[in-house]
């Protein structure tokens, strides 16, 4: 359609809008419009519910520009770390046998799954990261984990030395926020989505030395 078939009206709207002049909607507009598409896209289902949707204070500062502030950041990672609690045997490792099959399932949270308890649940790793050099399929939102302890220097870890790297994957795992505020990562002990054996499986195969993480 070109300009000359254009309504009166509507050529004025494309005049005000290449000098500047036009204005459409305010962004306070905008974003109750947007909640308001959302809450009218989806419904509950099952253990699916539309609460979902709903945002907490850091993740609605986390969309706001798509990024937090630096205040809100520091602010963000503090307040995560503080919701990471150790083992509570004090072991940080499980089997990474169990881990592998963890990081290969991405079942769990949806509306035809009977429980939202968590031990149904897989972790979907290779969605975003590379893991295991044998796997030829794998996603690259996240960085590789390949040889993930044996570049990080753990070679026992059952070494003192190794805590600090495990306590750190550990945190990771528990609330990726910690560590980088607005992470795409879930925070799967922090929003239950693994529990704790479930975690130490996807350590073990993260830092085991016997893991085809590291032993390939």
């Amino acid at each position: 359609m070109t300009p000359r078939h254009l309504p009166r009206a509507g050529l004025a709207l494309i005049a005000a809008a290449v000098m500047g002049c036009a204005t459409g909607p305010s962004s306070e507009q905008m974003d109750r419009d947007f909640q308001a598409m959302m809450k009218a896209s989806f419904r509950s289902e099952g253990i699916a519910t539309v609460d979902r949707i709903e945002q907490d204070a850091d993740q609605a500062a986390c969309s706001a520009a798509h990024q937090a502030n630096a205040s809100d950041t520091q602010r963000i990672e503090a307040e995560a770390r503080a919701t990471i609690r150790p083992p509570g045997d004090g072991k940080y490792l499980g089997d990474w046998r169990e881990g592998e099959k963890l990081a290969q399932n991405g079942r769990g949270m949806t509306w035809t799954d009977k429980s939202a308890d968590p031990a149904g649940n897989g972790a979907s790793c290779y969605n975003c990261h590379q893991i295991n050099k044998a796997e030829i399929s794998f996603g690259t939102i996240g960085p590789s984990l390949y040889q993930y302890g044996k570049l990080r220097g753990v070679t026992n870890p059952a070494d003192p030395a190794a805590l600090p790297m495990l306590q750190y994957t550990w945190g990771k795992l528990n609330n990726s926020w910690a560590y980088k505020a607005c992470s795409n990562m879930p925070r799967f002990g922090h929003k239950g989505l693994l529990n704790e054996m479930q975690l130490k499986h996807l350590m073990a195969l993260l830092l085991d030395p016997q893991s085809p993480v590291n032993a390939q």
